[in-house]
């Protein structure tokens, strides 16, 4: 690893050493322990779900498997990592900690719980925070999640470092080979299973190391909003794919989406144009001191003008939002933060002491209320989709004699359009490390 990189690991810990400092004091704690969490057993099975580090764990060192392991933090002293590297013959035996991070903390490796247990209790404090989830700390040290502590440590978590950034990059360019080799894929006339495999080959992941299930519609499957069937039966007419697909590097994700019109599809390809346009429009939105509800609102705003200007709706733009007609094409949020976990945490938070800024009421999906500020990472996705159940409700409400049904009903078998990119808000003018990491594949 460069010396760079070094250089940044080194500062970002200084600031969570800071943050996790100033969390304890506030919350009337002196020991901070972060258990990384333990392969839970499926019910009635002796076998264990994909393992999944706590992501308060990952903030601190990209160690991203290792069951069994904790990090103990006493401010002023050197943090310590209680590494479990088990004596086992039965599976790979996670390799002894290495690399541009391990100099800044005490190793202590570990075979069992027997004696993680004991290392913890050398190291724990009169009033401990033990961060994990419940019952799958992997010891009877359970822990306690207070919660003025996680509403800090949540509340610093959104604002990036420029080590994050740097992780953030690479997870955005690994999703991006992956987004290239899917629409290769669909070009040549592949089922959702070849798409997803050749996603897998591209991007270098296993199905375990995505940050999320592989979304990947084809035609009126693209209408469902998390569809991850996967039907390996190519369609006899290809007419649309949504792909939502991400890329994970050091417990860091990316979370990207594009639609793209078969050929043919004139009418649809003219409104994925169109919503590519608006998506674009909102990233230059993602900038200091703006309210993500209003940047939200914006959105449905210029969805009016879409759907007026494609003769989707017989009224204005203005009309087609009043009336709430947009919330029918586009039931979901704006965005939401991303970071270690892919709607990350801390969207809704009023204050570093916790409270909640609630959605507006009309949008309850709304994942992120909060004030942009320098280091956030937001997904901007807005969407246009022809939803049957929503279309149902719409057409039995008073503002159906606006709505084009011929129309809708001609582009529904095309499903919808998603497009989204991660987006860094900064001092100045938003940086798309979506489009970076797509330009660097060119």
């Amino acid at each position: 690893m460069s010396a760079a990189l070094a250089s940044l690991y080194a500062q970002h810990l200084e600031q969570i050493i800071r943050q996790a400092d100033a969390a304890l004091a506030a919350s009337g704690h002196d020991t901070l322990v972060i258990a990384a969490g333990t392969q839970r057993l499926r019910f009635l099975d002796d076998q264990a779900s994909s393992f999944v580090a706590n992501p308060h764990f990952l903030h601190w060192l990209p160690l991203a498997n290792a069951p069994g392991s904790w990090i103990v933090h006493v401010p002023a002293q050197k943090p310590r990592l209680i590494f479990m590297q088990p004596r086992d013959y039965w599976h790979v035996v996670p390799q002894s900690p290495a690399g541009y991070w391990t100099e800044h903390f005490d190793i202590i490796t570990v075979s069992d719980e027997h004696a993680a247990r004991v290392e913890l209790e050398r190291g724990l404090g009169e009033h401990s925070a033990i961060i994990g989830e419940e019952g799958s700390a992997g010891s009877d040290i359970a822990p306690n999640n207070p919660p003025a502590l996680l509403a800090r440590l949540h509340w610093a978590r959104a604002c990036k470092t420029p080590y994050e950034i740097l992780l953030m990059r690479a997870a955005s360019r690994i999703g991006a080979r992956g987004h290239r080799a899917a629409l290769r894929g669909f070009r040549g006339g592949a089922s959702e299973f070849e798409i997803h495999l050749a996603y897998l080959a591209a991007s270098g992941q296993s199905e375990r190391d995505l940050p999320y299930a592989n979304i990947i519609g084809l035609n009126e499957h693209g209408a469902v909003l998390h569809y991850t069937d996967l039907q390996r039966r190519r369609p006899d007419i290809p007419r649309s794919l949504l792909i939502d697909a991400g890329g994970q590097y050091a417990g860091y994700a990316s979370d990207i989406t594009r639609t793209y019109a078969a050929a043919g599809q004139d009418e649809f390809a003219a409104l994925v144009v169109a919503m590519e346009e608006m998506q674009q429009i909102l990233c230059l939105g993602v900038r200091a001191g703006q309210s993500f509800p209003d940047l939200h609102l914006e959105a449905h705003r210029l969805l009016g003008g879409i759907l007026a200007e494609h003769r989707l709706v017989r009224c204005s733009a203005e009309a087609a939002f009043t009336q709430g007609i947009t919330r029918t094409f586009l039931p979901h949020g704006l965005g939401h933060l991303l970071g270690l976990q892919v709607h990350d945490i801390g969207g809704h938070q009023s204050g570093p002491a916790g409270g909640r800024i609630p959605p507006p009421e009309n949008h309850p999906y709304l994942r992120l209320t909060r004030e942009l500020e320098p280091g956030m990472v937001v997904t901007i996705e807005p969407g246009l989709y022809f939803i049957p159940m929503l279309l149902e409700q719409l057409r039995a409400s008073s503002a159906a004699r606006d709505v084009d049904w011929t129309s809708v009903e001609a582009l529904a078998p095309c499903g919808g359009i998603r497009i989204e990119d991660n987006v860094l808000c900064t001092d100045g003018d938003p940086i798309n490390l979506t489009r970076e990491a797509f330009a660097a594949l060119t």
